[in-house]
C-alpha cells in the first residue's frame, strides 16, 4: 500500500479544540465553582451547627454512629449536586414548561439555602475579627456614654444643691441683717428664725457633700476608668480570644449596670432627705410645726429631688464574638433574621458603587460593607453557576447540525453519480467495523485497473469522497507513530500494528480445538474412527488472524471491486463527535435520495 500524506496535525488540532473547547472550559468552571460553593457551604453549616451547641456533643459507642462532619459532609455534596441537577433540568433542551418551573423552584430554595451558610464562611473570612473589635468597642462606648450621661445628671443636682445653699445663705444674712426672711416679721440678730435658716443651710450642704462624696466622684472615677481600658483582646488561639471576650463584656456591662444601681439607690434617698426638707420649709407661720416659711426654697428642693429621684437606664447594644464558629452562627442568624434588610443594602451597595447606607440589624448592630461583601461573594458563586448552565444547557440527546448533515449527503451523491450504476447501498459497503471503531476502506486510485474505466471512476469518486470528509474532520488517517523517521519507532503506528495483527495466528480458529478433542479420544481408544468431518479438521492447517486489512479486502470484494483494486487499499477511521458517528447516520437515514446530475 502506498503511503499517503499524514493528518496527524488535525488530530493534533482537534485534541486542542476538545481540551480547550468552549464546552470544557465551560464545564471546568462549572465545576470549579461548584467546588468552590459546596466548600463555603459546607464549612459555613459546620460552623454554624457547632457555634449554636450549647454543650458539645459527647462521644457515643454506638456502632451505627455518624460524625457531625461526616454527615454535614454528605448533605452538603447531596444538596449541591442537586442545585446543580435542577439547573441543568430547567434550563436543558426539549424539557416541559411544567416541568422546568418545578425544578426552577427547587433550585432557588436550595440556592437561597447554599448562600446562607456560604454567607457565614466568607463572612468570618472577610469580617469576623473586625467585627469582633468593632462590636466590643460598640459596647465599650455605650458603656461610657451611659455612665457619661449618669455623671452629668448628678453634676446637674449638684449644681441644684448648690444654687439651694447659696439661696440659704443668702436668706440667712438677711435673717441677720434685717429679719423677716421666713415669712413672718422678726427683727434683726440670730434669733431662732435665724437658727432655723442655718440648720436649713447646713442640712443641704451635707446633702451636697455626701452626694458629691458618696455618689458623683465613684461614678466620675468608673467613666475615667471605663475610657481608660483598652478594647484589644489577648490570646493566640479563637477558644482563648473568645474567653478573654466574653470576660471583658460582661466586665463592661456589669461596670454599666452597678452604676447605673448605685446612682438609683443614692438618688432615691438623696431626693427623700431633700423632700423632707421641702417639707420643713413649707410650714406656714402659725401652723404645726412652723420653723422657717420658704416657699422659693422648698420648691428649689423639691425640683432637685424630681431630678435625683429620675431612674438611670442603661441601653447597651449586642456584642457577640465574631470569630471562629461562634461568628458564623451569630453572622448566618442575622442574615435570615434581617433578610429583607440585608437584600435593600445589597441593593443599594451595589448601585451606589460601595456606599451601604446605615442600615441595622433588628438588635440595632450597623450592616456594613464587610457584611455586604462577604454576602456579595457567596452571591457571586451561585451566580455564576448559574449563568453557565444557562450558556451551556445540556440536550435533550446529541443531535448532528443540519449543515453537516446536509454536506455529508450531498458528498455521497455526489460521489454515487460518479460512479456508474451504483447507488447508496454500494457506498454503505465501503464501511466496516473493526474492534472498538468503524473504517472507512476504499482502494487505492492507483490500484483501480487502467484498462477498466468504469472502476477507474468509481475509484477516483471513492477518493474524492474520503477527501470530502476528511476536509470535514469525519475522518482520520490512522496514526503514523513516534518518531516517525526511525525504523524503529518507541510508539507504532497505526498502520504496522494493522499490518502485525494479519501475520499473527487467529484466536478464534476451531481447528485447533478440534484438534486437542480428537487427541484426548484416541488417548482413550487407540482403535478410535474418525469421521469424515473430524478427518478433515485433524489435517487442517491453522487459520491465519484475518485483521482490519482482510476485513477490508473482502468488503472491497463485496463492492464488487477487481482483484488488482483490493490488494493496495486505504483505510479511514470514522471520527466520534459527541457520541454520533455523523457519517453512518447519514448512511442509515434513507435510500430515497436521488444523486444530482452530475456529469463525470
Amino acid at each position: 500500500m502506498a503511503e499517503a500524506v499524514s493528518r496527524a496535525s488535525g488530530s493534533f488540532r482537534r485534541g486542542i479544540e476538545y481540551i480547550l473547547g468552549r464546552n470544557t472550559l465551560i464545564g471546568i468552571a462549572s465545576l470549579a465553582l461548584l467546588a468552590i460553593s459546596g466548600y463555603a457551604t459546607w464549612h459555613g453549616m459546620r460552623d454554624f451547627i457547632i457555634g449554636v451547641s450549647a454543650t458539645p456533643t459527647q462521644p457515643t459507642t454506638a456502632p451505627l454512629t455518624i460524625s457531625t462532619d461526616a454527615l454535614v459532609i454528605a448533605v452538603v455534596v447531596t444538596l449541591t449536586f442537586l442545585m446543580w441537577l435542577m439547573l441543568r433540568e430547567t434550563f436543558g433542551g426539549w424539557r416541559e414548561f411544567r416541568n422546568r418551573v418545578i425544578t426552577f423552584i427547587l433550585y432557588v430554595f436550595l440556592a437561597i439555602w447554599s448562600i446562607g451558610f456560604g454567607y457565614g464562611f466568607w463572612w468570618a473570612l472577610i469580617s469576623g475579627e473586625e467585627a469582633t473589635r468593632t462590636g466590643l468597642a460598640g459596647l465599650q462606648e455605650d458603656a461610657r456614654d451611659a455612665s457619661a450621661v449618669i455623671a452629668a445628671r448628678l453634676d446637674a443636682v449638684r449644681s441644684q444643691l448648690d444654687s439651694v445653699v447659696s439661696w440659704s445663705e443668702s436668706q440667712m444674712a438677711r435673717e441677720e441683717t434685717s429679719g423677716g426672711s421666713c415669712g413672718t416679721p422678726s427683727g434683726a440678730g440670730r434669733g431662732p428664725l435665724y437658727n432655723a435658716r442655718r440648720s436649713v443651710r447646713d442640712g443641704v450642704a451635707t446633702l451636697r457633700d455626701g452626694m458629691t462624696r458618696s455618689w458623683l466622684e465613684p461614678v466620675q472615677a468608673e467613666v475615667e476608668q471605663l475610657r481608660a481600658s483598652a478594647s484589644l483582646l489577648e490570646g493566640g488561639t479563637v477558644e482563648e480570644r473568645q474567653r478573654a471576650f466574653e470576660a471583658r463584656a460582661s466586665e463592661i456591662r456589669g461596670s454599666a449596670r452597678n452604676i447605673a444601681a448605685r446612682s438609683n439607690e443614692l438618688g432615691k434617698a438623696t431626693a427623700a432627705e431633700m423632700r423632707a426638707l421641702a417639707e420643713t420649709v413649707s410650714v406656714s407661720p402659725g401652723q404645726p410645726g412652723f420653723s422657717c416659711y420658704d416657699p422659693t426654697l422648698a420648691q428649689r428642693l423639691t425640683q432637685a429631688a424630681g431630678q435625683a429621684d429620675q431612674p438611670a437606664e442603661v441601653m447597651l447594644r449586642d456584642a457577640a464574638f465574631s470569630e471562629g464558629p461562634a461568628g458564623v452562627a451569630n453572622a448566618v442568624k442575622n442574615l435570615w433574621t434581617n433578610i429583607g434588610t440585608y437584600t435593600g443594602s445589597l441593593v443599594r451597595f451595589v448601585f451606589t458603587w460601595g456606599n451601604p447606607g446605615e442600615s441595622t440589624t433588628d438588635t440595632g448592630q450597623p450592616i456594613t460593607g464587610r457584611d455586604l461583601i462577604a454576602l456579595l461573594a457567596s452571591i457571586g458563586i451561585d451566580l455564576g453557576i448559574l449563568v453557565l448552565a444557562i450558556l451551556n444547557p445540556p440536550l435533550a440527546r446529541p443531535e448532528m447540525p443540519r449543515d453537516l448533515r446536509r454536506q455529508i449527503r450531498s458528498a455521497v451523491d455526489t460521489a454515487i453519480a460518479r460512479a456508474p450504476s451504483e447507488d447508496i447501498e454500494w457506498v454503505r459497503r465501503h464501511f466496516i467495523y473493526h474492534r472498538t471503531a468503524s473504517y472507512l476502506v476504499i482502494p487505492n486510485l492507483y490500484g483501480a485497473d487502467p484498462k477498466d474505466h468504469v472502476e477507474s471512476a468509481k475509484a477516483l469518486a471513492m477518493n474524492q469522497l474520503a477527501g470530502v470528509l476528511d476536509d470535514l474532520d469525519l475522518i482520520e488517517w490512522p496514526s503514523p507513530g513516534w518518531p516517525k523517521s526511525w525504523d524503529r519507532q518507541l510508539i507504532k503506528g497505526d498502520l504496522k500494528k494493522l499490518r502485525d495483527e494479519e501475520t499473527e495466528g487467529s484466536d478464534t480458529d476451531l481447528s485447533e480445538i478440534r484438534k486437542s478433542w480428537i487427541a484426548k479420544r484416541r488417548a482413550k481408544n487407540a482403535d478410535l474412527v474418525l469421521s469424515e468431518k473430524d478427518a478433515a479438521f485433524e489435517t487442517a492447517d491453522p487459520l491465519r488472524n484475518h485483521g482490519l486489512f482482510s476485513k477490508a479486502e473482502r468488503a472491497l470484494e463485496i463492492a464488487g471491486w477487481s482483484e488488482s483494486a483490493r490488494r493496495d487499499i486505504e483505510v479511514y477511521r470514522l471520527v466520534d463527535t459527541e457520541g454520533l458517528t455523523p457519517i453512518l447516520g447519514v448512511l442509515n437515514d434513507n435510500d430515497s435520495g436521488e444523486a444530482p446530475n452530475v456529469s463525470g
